[in-house]
């Protein structure tokens, strides 16, 4: 298993929960990259305090204006991005950022289904637009040809919800506008493989990673307590993501390396 070794990296969701916690390892790790990019909704809210904090300690780390759901503030996000990067790439793009509305299915109305799927689907297709003319330069730049996620990935952050094969979580959340969201083959998991199909050319490694059922705002909305603490999640995301090659781009892993059923 290698290191990482990252010039830059983007996280979208990151004032809290599994992003802030991605946050936090990159800014700690021995050789931490150049570039920390934090996109949020709101920089200066409220829920930002601790994104806030790091930022005054952490040079290297900059909190952008982020919402996934909006291209304008997108496009924004990556020309603000290119600009602090200069003639260099974006190494990794972590597609974070995610909602859930509790509805079930004799709830579901017109608009929760479009806004979670604007922001939990949609959002990860038009970054990668935005973000490919820097994934591509970061290829540039990277010596050798082997996919990695040194050298240029993008990352979509899925759900165990949105494994069709999966039972455990049937039973467990039935969250209709969430679930439908994360569904393959019409949802994230499918984006990953049209990701590496299409970016396949340009030498970026496409993954869907499941960081496990994790005690955050979005992982308790079924009313149960997760049994995966932030940390511990943080612990084995990050070795997962450090062996990723040629092989696993396209599938769906989770925290422990583990192939999820589509």
């Amino acid at each position: 298993m290698g290191e990482l070794h990252i010039h830059s990296v983007l996280v979208s969701g990151a004032n809290r929960g599994i992003g802030l916690g991605l946050v936090q390892h990159f800014l700690g790790m021995p050789t931490p990259p150049k570039w920390v990019f934090a996109g949020c909704r709101d920089p200066k809210g409220q829920r930002t305090h601790e994104l806030q904090n790091l930022a005054s300690k952490h040079p290297n780390l900059v909190i952008i204006p982020l919402k996934v759901f909006n291209p304008a503030s997108i496009k924004a996000a990556a020309a603000t991005v290119e600009k602090h990067l200069g003639s260099s790439g974006l190494t990794l793009l972590i597609n974070n950022a995610g909602i859930v509305r509790n509805t079930e299915l004799e709830e579901g109305t017109l608009e929760n289904m479009i806004q979670v799927y604007t922001t939990n689907t949609t959002g990860p297709l038009l970054m990668g637009q935005a973000f490919l003319p820097l994934l591509k330069k970061a290829v540039q730049g990277s010596p050798g040809s082997a996919l990695s996620c040194s050298k240029a990935a993008i990352v979509n952050m899925s759900s165990i919800a949105g494994s069709i094969a999966y039972p455990l979580e049937w039973d467990r959340m039935q969250i209709v506008s969430y679930c439908c969201s994360k569904v393959p083959p019409a949802s994230v998991n499918m984006l990953t493989k049209c990701h590496s199909v299409g970016y396949k050319e340009h030498g970026i490694l496409c993954i869907t990673l499941y960081p496990g059922w994790v005690q955050t705002d979005l992982g308790s909305a079924s009313k149960q307590k997760p049994p995966v603490t932030v940390d511990a999640s943080m612990q084995r995301m990050p070795k997962v993501l450090s062996s990723l090659s040629k092989k696993d781009t396209s599938t769906f892993l989770d925290w422990e390396r583990k192939v999820v059923p589509w």
